[in-house]
């Protein structure tokens, strides 16, 4: 009952543009390639860099200069690595009351290959992400006082990311789930997804299901939503993002961009989606949104590094607008975050 009432007020009140991301911190360490390695193959990369990473810090600072008011609920060491992700995020004004410190685990760090085609390889050392536990998410309850969605991925423990959604719920928050890195799931948490947004590999991880085409896409999404989840979007790279909702399948293009990097390219489509509709926008709308955020962001570096500003992703839009290249897609529109 209180979180009905809570969700008429949020209605009432035109969802503000607040965003909870609970998730990981990494200090990402950066090699560039020609190709990635194959397995036992040792090559000459070129530039190495060092730039602040982990999924839930992505898609935070994403969020944050997307125009969300932030607040991330992650876990990092007491070392150097860990000073340093603290003052980055603080300087993007994201809310880093909950971020805690371990005093023994050393701070997350991915170790990556980008090739020069763009692909990469990631490897995660998950350090203090791994101590992340339910009680860290419970001291942080107030954060879940919002209307905004609650925004998980998976580089934190299982139990830890089932109590967020599960405090996000009885809070009366959608929840978007970003279930990467890929990795079987229970329906009891499934069940409990407002939003789950996998990609191609993810989503035949998951179901067993190939994904190769809109035809595969759309079977794919079909057996996640039987799970009790309202809504899937498969996201495809180049060719957007494929959205399975209760009116209907349908391809919302991406656009076309020189792709650099293509790190945290779902850790921005995310955040955007999850930043347009905490500011409620229809699904389609936040879709596209999130599109062209993903698309600058493959056109850089790094990251957070990467990741665009607004006045950004407004120019791309009302450029392909102008060209006729807007993205979008036959079918009918969404209502805003589905909430279950």
């Amino acid at each position: 009952m209180i979180a009905a009432q809570r969700n008429i007020s949020c209605m009432r009140a035109r969802q503000g543009n607040e965003v909870v991301v609970v998730g990981s911190s990494n200090t990402d360490m950066v090699v560039h390639a020609a190709h990635l390695p194959k397995p036992g193959e040792t090559i000459l990369g070129g530039e190495f860099r060092t730039v602040a990473g982990g999924k839930g810090a992505n898609q935070a600072v994403a969020a944050a200069r997307l125009g969300a008011k932030v607040t991330l609920i992650a876990r990092i060491g007491r070392d150097d690595l860990g000073d340093r992700a603290l003052a980055g995020l603080q300087r993007e004004h994201i809310n880093v009351d909950h971020v805690s410190r371990d005093r023994e685990a050393r701070s997350g760090v991915a170790l990556i290959t980008v090739a020069d085609d763009g692909e990469n390889s990631i490897t995660v050392a998950p350090g203090a992400n791994a101590s992340m536990k339910p009680v860290h998410v419970r001291r942080a309850h107030r954060a879940f006082s919002g209307c905004g969605p609650l925004l998980v991925q998976l580089e934190t423990p299982i139990d830890t990311v089932t109590a967020a959604v599960e405090l996000a719920r009885r809070s009366g928050m959608p929840v978007i789930l970003n279930p990467a890195p890929a990795q079987r799931l229970p329906e009891s948490l499934l069940r409990k997804v407002s939003i789950l947004t996998p990609n191609e590999t993810e989503a035949e991880l998951l179901t067993g299901i190939r994904v190769a085409d809109d035809a595969s896409a759309a079977q794919a999404a079909e057996a996640l939503r039987a799970s009790g989840i309202a809504t899937v979007i498969i996201t495809m790279g180049a060719r957007g993002a494929f959205v399975v909702a209760a009116d209907g399948a349908r391809l919302v293009p991406g656009f076309k961009v020189k792709t650099l990097d293509t790190t945290a390219a779902g850790d921005v489509f995310n955040a955007a989606l999850a930043t347009a509709l905490a500011e409620g926008k229809l699904l389609q709308d936040a879709v596209i949104f999130a599109n062209a955020a993903a698309a600058l962001s493959v056109t850089r570096a790094g990251a957070q590094p990467s990741a665009p500003r607004r006045a950004e992703v407004e120019r791309l839009l009302k450029s392909a607008s102008r060209q006729g290249a807007m993205a979008a897609a036959p079918g009918r529109r969404g209502s805003g975050a589905p909430k279950k």
